[in-house]
């Protein structure tokens, strides 16, 4: 069996013809076929012998000849069964195609040598020229093995009959001479020809070999870029509504890349559905904003994406969908996409595992955090809302609740309300938990509350004093450094990990992956993991495509021509299923045309050459050879005058005209058709038409002398009888050069070798052009009917060709499908990848994207600090009244279209090429986060000048001035009155991705806690900014108002401003 591997290549890669799955697609595409076709050629031709033997009452005469028949046709009949046994014929294929040479040899020598003393020079030289061709064509040698066994079968012809003749016949040392000449061009011709043909053919089986290759690895390429979209899509969207999402949105994504019209309708798609009987969880980490802030950009990344990742566990193993990360809350939903009667018990239980979890992590690090919880049960909207950097999210009055639930609630425990207790029965002990005194919404709506009881709780008090001794052990260590190492240990999946494998992630992977992390610290194997990760995942591809390749070679074992079970061919005739590939065959470019022509210049040389040695020298012959030989050299001329005349064609116009028709020889089928039907008609003419006009002659003919020009090298007697064997010659090699042309039309050499044989048989049967007396007295092989040894080898050589010729139309029409299929794979290969990068992209940013796809994909964290980011919250306050869930708007989901409209026209401005700077965060209910200046290389923003510094902070602005207008046209299309509140606060922030089963792309810092400050404590239709960003604005032309000072929650009192929003325009309109 061939070796895997080192099927995974480009155009690049060394791939070799000796490689073993080569040899095994090369048995099968054309060895073993051709092989059962020259098996069944010389059954079917020896059969034909003996029954001719026996109906013409002459067997008696040729006992050996039979006998060596009958022998060659077991053992080719044996042969024909081992065919069957692949394993077996693959091993000795070399010696089967010498068996075959051997028995042609024995058979033609026995013909030779059947009689004693009766000699002749020109016997059985098309049955040696048959030996020659197949060689060549059909026998399974290599180039060196065929031109061996060629030259020593046409030698041994030549040398033994050389030999023989001399020593037996009368004939005088000229003709004997002329006739090995004779013979010698023959052969000669055999050899060049077969050996063009096998050159051609094993150019195109290497060629083919390459496309199917090439096409499998294309599938398979596109096989794991549609299961990588598949990962992507999930990642962001939950099973239930991706599929129904996904062709929308890969077309919404080609028509955007197109520039075209989005929708032909008013509305943006929107996939949001109903759901009931949910349980809502949020929870937020006490204590890691202070935390965060003590962090390098690494250490935040990791610390977030391995409690988070835990929490995910968490969530898969009480079977609860994670929503959404919001900083440092997290929330989740139990009940979605399937109702689960135990929704509210799960919730409970999740947040009572994820108090236990920041416990431990307390516990062990010192590290003063806490778990806040909020539960509440009702309904939710859930779906996906806008254009770009799509989030799953929820919506309904039960989800502000819950959110309630958790600001109201109290650090490590987990608070619930009455309607989720109502959900739990009995299942957990509860407190009361007076939510209403720490929240005045739980108050107003006089919603009472509970704290559940950890039943965990109880059996802690007596290991109380184990921890305490590991924290001891680090606490000269920060507070960050000793949560991260911690935390490592749990072993988090990294984010976009499973786009790179053929698996997508599961918790049985990353655990296992966990164990591997506790043992080897991350900073020096990471990449030797990646490696080692990457080489197995090549090392997989490979395997899948050998598999794929022994299936494909499989499939064309089942396949041939001979036969019409194939979806891509119509029955025998292989015309293409599809028109439009079949035109594509018909007009495919020859590029080794011109060989052809050159190949059949050389066969009409021989054919000249033949005749002047053997026939007489009349003018008729000059003046016919002469006619054609103006014709061929015409047609060379055509072909190869790009070559020879392109110097001299800039100054002369005709040249010029003729190099450009030569340009299109091998490209246009209307020139090359007429040139190749002129050739080989000519070829096929001159071959008889000196012996089918020279008429009747008689016994005795000597020739005529007016012309002055005949003279017959073998005497009278023997002159008829040569004439017509060597005519007939010439007719075969007149057929070979019909099968030169490889990839011209199949249907077209049938139609000029069919109308040559028929005209040949009838010239050859009709005009008695022979000295019967030469062959009275001979018992030679059918000697005493010559003409039935000129019909069978002109018909054997007509069905090889014919046959060989639907065999090379079979490779050249399977070589046109499989480059056309892999053309087309590439191109959906491409689409795919193109599309895959979109999906990634609209997660994250681009330059996020390339470090997590592409050929220099990584798998490490992603983290990055930046110095000057300008961030960005606009919210719709008005929405949080406008929103109602009432059966007139089906509970709220046609207020949730509105929305999906406002965050669709938002995302449309970001297509703008002025707004390309600026990167969709997210949105939060109805508040769009923003963030400009992440594009830039962190590091270079010190080495601009101020101006470009800060340019992407007036561009923000901009922005929200077009959001501003944006919502405006909304007002006015749907009769509203909505209003922007927007904050903008620019400094130093951290991003990273974070979050193995949802990866999500998000920013942390300071800088980001002011500017949500700034839009909270803003007014409606005002842009609200820090002092140091409206410095910076007037710096940079705007004009700013002060606003005074305001009290922010963990800030205190900051002066705060407001951009004049008309200054901003005129800026908008001078940028």
């Amino acid at each position: 069996m061939p070796a895997k591997g080192k099927y995974f290549f480009n155009e690049t890669d060394d791939c070799r013809m000796s490689d073993p799955l080569y040899e095994k697609y090369r048995y099968t595409s054309q060895q073993h076929p051709l092989l059962l076709l020259l098996l069944f050629i010389a059954i079917i031709f020896w059969s034909t012998l003996i029954i001719v033997f026996f109906t013409t009452e002459e067997a008696h005469n040729h006992l050996a000849f039979i006998i060596a028949v009958c022998a060659a046709l077991v053992i080719f009949a044996v042969m024909y069964l081992l065919l069957c046994i692949e394993s077996l014929f693959r091993r000795w294929l070399m010696l089967f195609g010498v068996m075959i040479w051997v028995c042609f040899l024995i058979v033609g020598y026995v013909s030779l040598f059947e009689r004693e003393n009766d000699y002749q020079l020109w016997d059985q030289v098309p049955f040696f020229l048959f030996i020659i061709f197949t060689v060549y064509t059909m026998l399974p040698f290599g180039m060196r093995g065929a031109v061996i066994i060629s030259l020593l079968s046409a030698l041994s012809h030549i040398i033994v009959l050389s030999i023989m003749v001399s020593m037996t016949s009368q004939e005088n040392k000229e003709s004997i001479l002329f006739q090995l000449f004779a013979n010698a061009v023959i052969f000669l011709c055999g050899n060049l020809m077969g050996a063009f043909h096998k050159r051609q053919m094993q150019v195109a089986s290497w060629d083919l070999y390459r496309y199917t290759l090439k096409c499998i690895q294309v599938r398979m390429k596109l096989k794991i870029e549609k299961r990588q979209q598949e990962n992507l899509l999930l990642s962001i969207l939950p099973a239930h509504i991706s599929m129904e999402m996904k062709l929308a949105i890969i077309e919404r994504l080609k028509e955007t890349n197109d520039n075209r019209q989005m929708h032909d309708n008013n509305f943006h798609s929107l996939y949001v559905k109903r759901h009931q009987n949910v349980s809502i969880l949020y929870a937020d980490i006490v204590g890691f904003t202070r935390l965060a802030s003590d962090c390098s950009p690494k250490e935040l990344v990791v610390m977030l994406n391995e409690l988070f990742g835990k929490f995910d566990q968490i969530a898969k193993e009480n079977e609860c969908m994670r929503i959404k990360i919001l900083g440092d809350c997290y929330y989740c939903v139990s009940g979605l996409p399937v109702s689960l009667p135990v929704h509210a018990r799960n919730c409970v239980k999740m947040g009572l595992d994820m108090c236990e979890a920041i416990k431990q992590v307390r516990e062990a690090t010192g590290v003063d955090i806490n778990m806040r919880v909020g539960i509440h049960s009702g309904n939710v909207l859930c779906g996906v809302i806008g254009l770009r950097k799509w989030q799953y999210d929820v919506w309904s009055h039960d989800v502000s609740l819950a959110n309630r639930m958790e600001s109201a609630g109290v650090p490590g425990r987990v608070h619930i309300t009455e309607a989720t207790l109502n959900h739990l029965g009995k299942a957990y002990e509860v407190e009361e938990g007076n939510g209403h005194l720490r929240d005045p919404y739980l108050e107003s709506m006089n919603i009472k509350t509970y704290l559940v009881v950890d039943p965990r709780s109880k059996q802690c008090t007596a290991n109380n004093h184990l921890p305490k001794t590991r924290v001891n052990d680090g606490l000269k260590m920060r507070a960050s450094v000793r949560m991260t190492r911690y935390l490592e240990s749990w072993g988090a999946a990294r984010p976009f990990a499973h786009l790179n494998h053929r698996e997508s992630v599961s918790s049985d992977s990353s655990s296992s992956q966990g164990k591997q992390r506790k043992e080897i610290p991350l900073s020096s194997t990471g990449r030797q993991r990646n490696s080692d990760r990457n080489s197995s995942q090549k090392g997989r591809i490979e395997e899948d495509i050998y598999e794929e390749m022994m299936s494909t070679i499989e499939g064309l074992s089942s396949t041939n021509p001979w036969c019409g079970r194939s979806d891509d061919f119509c029955g025998f005739s292989l015309i293409f299923a599809e028109p439009s590939l079949e035109k594509e065959y018909r007009t495919i470019p020859i590029l080794k045309l011109k060989s052809y022509f050159a190949c059949a210049s050389f066969v009409f040389l021989c054919i000249f050459l033949i005749q002047m040695f053997i026939m007489p020298k009349t003018a008729k012959l000059g003046i016919s050879f002469g006619i054609v030989a103006v014709i061929i050299v015409l047609i060379l001329f055509v072909c190869f005058a790009e070559k020879c005349m392109k110097r001299c064609s800039e100054s002369w116009p005709f040249l010029r005209c003729l190099c450009a028709i030569s340009e299109k020889v091998e490209t246009m089928p209307l020139l090359r058709l007429p040139l190749a039907v002129i050739t080989i008609g000519a070829l096929l003419i001159i071959a008889i038409f000196n012996f089918a006009t020279e008429g009747n002659k008689p016994a005795n003919f000597t020739g005529s002398n007016d012309l002055g020009a005949a003279t017959y090298p073998f005497g009278n007697t023997t002159q008829s009888c040569i004439e017509e064997t060597y005519y007939a010659y010439c007719c075969i090699l007149a057929f070979i050069a019909c099968s030169v042309f490889l990839q011209i039309s199949f249907e077209l050499k049938v139609l000029l070798l069919s109308i040559a044989v028929t005209v040949y048989l009838i010239i050859f049967n009709t005009l008695q052009h022979r000295n019967l007396s030469f062959y009275g007295n001979s018992t030679r092989l059918f000697i005493k009917e010559p003409r039935i040894t000129t019909n069978l080898y002109l018909v054997l050589f007509y069905i090889t060709l014919i046959l060989l010729a639907k065999q090379i139309d079979y490779y050249c029409r399977l070589d046109c499908l499989w480059k056309s299929k892999f053309k087309k794979e590439h191109e959906q290969f491409e689409t795919m990848e193109n599309v895959n990068r979109l999906l990634l992209e609209n997660v994250l940013p681009a330059h996020v994207a390339a470090y997590f796809i592409g050929e220099k994909r990584n798998e490490d964290w992603y983290h990055q600090s930046y110095d000057c980011v300008c961030v960005m919250f606009a919210s719709v306050p008005d929405f949080k009244v406008f929103y109602t869930e009432c059966d007139i708007n089906k509970e709220g989901l046609e207020c949730l279209r509105l929305l999906n409209e406002i965050i669709a026209d938002f995302d449309e401005l970001l297509l703008k090429p002025k707004f390309s700077g600026v990167e969709k965060i997210k949105t939060i209910g109805s508040t769009y986060m923003a963030a400009a200046g992440l594009s830039v290389t962190p590091g270079q923003e010190n080495s601009q000048d101020k101006e470009r510094q800060h340019a992407h902070i007036g561009i923000m602005v901009e922005y929200g001035i077009a959001l501003m207008s944006k919502l405006d046209g909304i007002n006015r299309h749907s009769f509203n009155n909505f209003r922007l509140r927007i904050g903008i606060n620019h400094g130093p922030v951290i991003a990273g991705v974070i979050g193995a089963r949802k990866p999500q792309y998000d920013i942390w810092g300071n800088t980001v806690n002011v500017a949500s400050r700034m839009e909270s404590t803003g007014e409606l239709g005002k842009i609200q900014v820090t002092e140091e960003t409206s410095k910076i604005l007037q710096e940079l032309g705007y004009s700013c108002e002060c606003r005074g000072l305001i009290n922010v929650k963990g800030k205190g009192e900051l002066r705060t401003y407001f951009v004049c929003t008309e200054t901003a325009k005129f800026q908008e309109e001078k940028f």
